[in-house]
Parts: structure tokens; C-alpha cells; sequence
């Protein structure tokens, strides 16, 4: 059966391969968006403040899931370029085998660790009741969260990201009315969130097996697998500047809550927990395009086909430009009109993310750049450079700003943080895209 990712792309056609794999990464990322706004509605700013509390448990979780993904996809996607398809299928089957032992594990221990975690994350007393019970219940999930996220770069590197994109669709959605009933219908508050988060994950969890064990006449699907450790933690190696950009966020949210706490108190994590949703959709098209591209630079690397790869980079540049103008500038134009479903104007957590915002929006001028960098080093399974340019935008640069900028610049410091740090986490991306260029056939 043909390739899909042996074809020759033009600027429509690699657009239009990614499309999916955004389209997937923007709901996915909505699923929290949607939390958030039935949760601030029905149960208060308090109750996400909580949530944010313990989303650095969720950002663990994250990142091991995409950094399994997105690896094992360019080790796949280069292994059938050079023609192993099998050995590329018994590969994929142990690796979702594995994953599924892993993720049973953490699903095991957070829970029973869940108090000590929460207390170590600095929840409040007013927070702890509510974080505890919304987390619980998603940890239960950790396997179909990880499969979830698993999958969403194995359907792209099977050549069939529209299968991917319909099961996240419809989970989105799935997660949009199952709120609305156990929040505002059955006024489970919280825990009806979680279940709906949940039942969301569960969707493309669930029929990707299904779909992968039927669909026999595929690229990728589940065959008898060898035990190949030396492949998985070499699949994980390379996807490690996603798991680095995951610990980061896990990190940076915890000091932005203990930043926010300090000058705003809860509101003031209410609102930077908001603010975090818009930068969680607008990265969503960045990491999506980055990651629906990822297994084709592979296959023409596993090709030595750098006509494409160079063709490939030109357009992504062009791409991530357009859209980060874009993004900024809408940013600036929506923020308040949006901000009625999360808050109502006047609000003491309306003010503080007006004061603030603009400042912010600014990293999205330069995030999509780093983000593509990270994601091109990956897909030509340099892990080391994919990671040092992850680790130095989402944690290195970001934690030192988040410490020492409110020092000098009080609260408002907080908000100028992310723009520097982005900053010099692009000036760190060119660096490596420039010193690199020719050797890796751009």
C-alpha cells in the first residue's frame, strides 16, 4: 500500500495534511477551556483557582504522553521512509502496551499520594477540598488520557489524521454537553467537570484501539510485538523536549500560582488561570501544525529526500509568521468580549487579567518559531538540541523571569515575564536552526 508521507507536498498540500493535527490539538486543549467556563459560571473563580492548583500533575501526565508520541512517531515515520514497515508495526504495538503498564502505574500512585502532592503544589485550605476531588478523579483516567495523547501523533504518522481529528471532535463535543448536564442539570459541580474531562478521554482512547486492532490494510496497526526497551527509551529520548516543555509548564504554573497568590490572592490565580486557556489554544495551532509536519520531515530524513525538507522549512516559516500576527493581534481584540464567559466585567479577576493581558500576548509573537524548532529537531531524531531549546524557552527563561522580574516590577512583572522569556527562547531556537542548517539538509 502506498505512503501517504512518500508524496511530494506543495504549500496546500502540507497545510492541508496539518490541518487535522491542528484542528485536534485546539480541541483537545478546549477540553480544560470548557471546564473552566462551566466551573466559573456554577461553582465560582474559587473552584479554578483549585483547578489550577493541580494542573501541574496534569502537565506530568502531559508531557509524558506527548514526549512517547511524538518520539516513537518520528522512529516510526523514519523506519518506514527506509522501508521497515513491520519492524515499524511491531514497534508501535509494544509501545502502546508499555504505555498503557506506565500510565496504570501513575494513575496508582498520584492517587494515593493526592494529599501530600496538593500540599507540596501550595494549595490553600479554601482551594484543597475542591482540587482533591476534581484531580482524583482525573488520575483515574490516566490511561485513556495517555492513549488519547498517544494516538494523536500515531494517526498522523499512519497517514490518516482525519481519523484522529473525528474521534477529537467528537470527544470535544462529547465533553461540552456531558458539562452542561452533570454541572448545570445534575449541579455536580466540580466533579461533574472531571467526569466529563474524563468521559471526553475515553472516546479516541477507546476506538483508536479498536480502530488499530480492525484496520488491517493500514501503514500502522497492532501485530505481535517484540519486547524492544532499548527502542522505546530511545523513542522517549528523542520526544524529550516535548516531556521537558511539559515539566516546564508543570513548573511555571506552580510559580505563577505562588506569584499570583503573593501580590492578588485567589483571584489573582482565578485569573492567570484563565489567561492560561488563550495561550493553551493559540500554542494548540503551533503544536499541532509542528506536530502534523513532524512525521513527514522524518520520512523524507529516513529518505534523504532534502529538496522537500528544505521546501517544507520555507513554508512553516512563512506559516508560523502569518499566524503569530494574527494571533496577536486578535488576541487584543477578543480578550474582553471573551472574557464574559469566564468572569463578569468588573470583577476583581476581570481587572487584574485587563491590567495585564496585552503585555502577555505579546510572547505570542514569538512562541510559534521555538515551538516548529523544538518539533523539526525531534522529527530528525536530535532529541538533545530538541531539548535544550525546549528546556530553555518553557523553564529556564520562564522561571527566572516569573522569580526576578516582580521583584523589581511588582505584579505587573508577572505578566512581562512571558514575553521575555519567549523572546529569548526564539533568539536560543535560531541559534541552533542556523548552526545546524546544513547538516540536517536545510
Amino acid at each position: 500500500m502506498d505512503n501517504v508521507l512518500a508524496k511530494k507536498f506543495s504549500f496546500a498540500s502540507l497545510l492541508k495534511f496539518a490541518l487535522p493535527n491542528i484542528i485536534m490539538m485546539v480541541f483537545t486543549s478546549m477540553y480544560s477551556i470548557v471546564d473552566g467556563i462551566f466551573i466559573t459560571h456554577f461553582t465560582g473563580t474559587l473552584a479554578i483557582s483549585a483547578l489550577n492548583m493541580s494542573y501541574p500533575i496534569t502537565c506530568i501526565i502531559m508531557g509524558l504522553g506527548i514526549m512517547i508520541g511524538t518520539g516513537s512517531s518520528a522512529s516510526l515515520a523514519t523506519k518506514m521512509g527506509m522501508g521497515k514497515t513491520q519492524e515499524a508495526k511491531r514497534d508501535f504495538t509494544f509501545i502502546i502496551i508499555i504505555s498503557l503498564i506506565i500510565s496504570i502505574i501513575i494513575a496508582v500512585v498520584t492517587i494515593i499520594f493526592m494529599d501530600e502532592i496538593l500540599n507540596l503544589l501550595g494549595t490553600t485550605k479554601l482551594q484543597f477540598d475542591l482540587a482533591k476531588s476534581y484531580t482524583v478523579i482525573l488520575m483515574a483516567f490516566t490511561p485513556a488520557f495517555m492513549l488519547q495523547l498517544i494516538f494523536q501523533s500515531l494517526f498522523v504518522t499512519a497517514g490518516k489524521p482525519q481519523v484522529g481529528l473525528a474521534l477529537t471532535v467528537i470527544a470535544g463535543i462529547s465533553n461540552i454537553v456531558l458539562d452542561y448536564l452533570f454541572i448545570v442539570v445534575m449541579n455536580m459541580g466540580i466533579v461533574g467537570a472531571a467526569y466529563g474531562t474524563c468521559i471526553g478521554y475515553c472516546i479516541p482512547a477507546g476506538f483508536g484501539t479498536i480502530y488499530f486492532f480492525l484496520k488491517r490494510k493500514g501503514t500502522l496497526y497492532f501485530v505481535k510485538p517484540f519486547v524492544n526497551l532499548k527502542m522505546f527509551l530511545s523513542s522517549c529520548a528523542n520526544g524529550s523536549s516535548e516531556m521537558v516543555a511539559n515539566l516546564a509548564t508543570a513548573v511555571t504554573t506552580f510559580l505563577f500560582n505562588i506569584q499570583f497568590l503573593k501580590f492578588y490572592n485567589e483571584d489573582g490565580v482565578a485569573a492567570i488561570s484563565i489567561v492560561l486557556y488563550y495561550q493553551f489554544v493559540f500554542s494548540a495551532i503551533f503544536y499541532g501544525y509542528s506536530m502534523g509536519i513532524a512525521p513527514i520531515i522524518s520520512f523524507k530524513h529516513g529518505a534523504g529526500d532534502n529538496d522537500q525538507k528544505k521546501l517544507i522549512f520555507k513554508i512553516t516559516m512563512i506559516f508560523i509568521a502569518i499566524v503569530a500576527i494574527s494571533m496577536f493581534i486578535l488576541s487584543l481584540i477578543l480578550i474582553k468580549p471573551s472574557l464574559m464567559f469566564f468572569t463578569e466585567e468588573g470583577s476583581n479577576t476581570f481587572n487584574i487579567i485587563m491590567e495585564g493581558f496585552w503585555i502577555f500576548a505579546l510572547g505570542f509573537l514569538f512562541c510559534g518559531f521555538t515551538i516548529f524548532a523544538s518539533s523539526l529537531f525531534t522529527a530528525l531524531s536530535d532529541g538533545k538540541h530538541s531539548a535544550i531549546i525546549s528546556f530553555a524557552r518553557t523553564f529556564l527563561f520562564l522561571s527566572l523571569a516569573i522569580i526576578v522580574i516582580p521583584i523589581f516590577a511588582g505584579g505587573m512583572g508577572i505578566w512581562i515575564a512571558v514575553p521575555v522569556a519567549e523572546g529569548l527562547g526564539l533568539l536560543t531556537a535560531l541559534f541552533f536552526l542556523l548552526k545546524y542548517k546544513r547538516k540536517n539538509g536545510l
